[in-house]
């Protein structure tokens, strides 16, 4: 019941700014479940408004994440399109060597950005934030590789997202980010069924 209050005040009290970023925050969602490049222009979009949003509220590790957003998509956008000359990147599983550099971010930039936050800003929840971010990092790195694991290594990072985002009472952000925790599992089923689709097809 506490939520329910809280998430009908929070939509009526939500800025046409928040809008927008909860908005193409769910297409940009839906669009990466289509495997369609237009999620990053988007992504690119939401992220923006979304620095502002969060630096308000003092999630600086969550902002920082969002500006990382804007520079994964970019590079997401370029990896993803088709350059002259060169097929488009496939739908593919990680590679060892990709998996090791995604524990590599998850865990040594949770330290870093853990001691960023400790001793440079006055957040409230370091460790949580920094977890949360630096998982996330990691799996906008796989997603712009097109990697299927990147809904798995998201959905950590939004396991420990809504009940963070509900302590810092963004009732609404946590509702998005529950859409998005459900949008990722139906995602990462889609894209093993792209997989094998490619795996089956003549110009694969």
């Amino acid at each position: 019941m506490h939520f329910i209050e809280l998430l009908n005040e929070q939509i009526r009290q939500t800025t046409f700014l928040e809008w927008i970023a909860v908005l193409l925050g769910v297409a940009e969602v839906l669009l990466a479940r289509k495997n369609n490049v237009l999620l990053y222009p988007a992504g690119i979009g939401g992220s923006a408004i979304t620095i502002y949003l969060l630096l308000k509220v003092g999630l600086f590790a969550e902002s920082a994440l969002s500006a990382y957003y804007v520079v994964m998509s970019i590079y997401g956008w370029y990896v993803w399109s088709r350059r002259a000359g060169e097929p488009p990147v496939k739908i593919a599983h990680a590679t060892r060597q990709e998996w090791m550099i995604t524990v590599l971010i998850s865990f040594v930039g949770w330290g870093i950005i853990y001691l960023i936050l400790h001793h440079f800003t006055s957040s409230t929840v370091p460790v949580w934030d920094a977890w949360v971010s630096s998982t996330a990092w990691a799996g906008t790195w796989l997603l712009a590789r097109r990697r299927i694991e990147n809904w798995v290594v998201l959905n950590v990072s939004n396991l420990f997202a809504i009940p963070l985002l509900f302590h810092k009472n963004l009732a609404l952000f946590a509702a998005l980010t529950i859409f998005l925790f459900i949008i990722a599992i139906f995602g990462y089923f889609d894209w093993r069924r792209i997989y094998q689709g490619q795996k089956h097809s003549p110009a694969y």
